[in-house]
């Protein structure tokens, strides 16, 4: 994934993490209050903005150190966000909570991406 890439898709989840917000605490609160699950929508939306935030710096960080392992915290956390909140998100749309079996992956994905960002910045500084 090149720097550029990096960055473009961190502002746009970045966009789609407010806009999602935002659409599940107006359109959606009546459902989610019913189904119980305003939590794990909560949840779904922190976690994809914090680790966009993170694609951001990685994004940031690959002005100043070129070292390979950014490439794989960018992957780590880009996937994790799809897995790991994108489950969520289905689950609290649909109801499928067998999806809930998936989220764990897009977790592993998150501490696999700030392993490799810890491991770049060991080696690069």
């Amino acid at each position: 994934m090149t720097q550029k890439a990096i960055l473009l898709i961190a502002s746009a989840l970045g966009a789609l993490s407010v806009a999602i917000g935002a659409f599940g605490a107006h359109a959606l609160a009546p459902m989610l209050q019913a189904s119980g699950r305003v939590d794990t929508f909560e949840t779904a939306v922190k976690y994809q903005m914090y680790h966009t935030l993170a694609l951001l710096a990685v994004g940031l960080l690959l002005f100043q150190v070129q070292q390979p392992a950014l490439q794989v915290a960018a992957w780590c956390f880009f996937l994790g966000i799809l897995v790991f909140s994108g489950s969520l998100y289905i689950l609290c749309a649909t109801g499928i909570t067998w999806l809930g079996a998936i989220t764990p992956i897009g977790g592993t994905f998150f501490i696999v991406g700030w392993g490799a960002l810890f491991y770049a910045i060991l080696k690069a500084l």
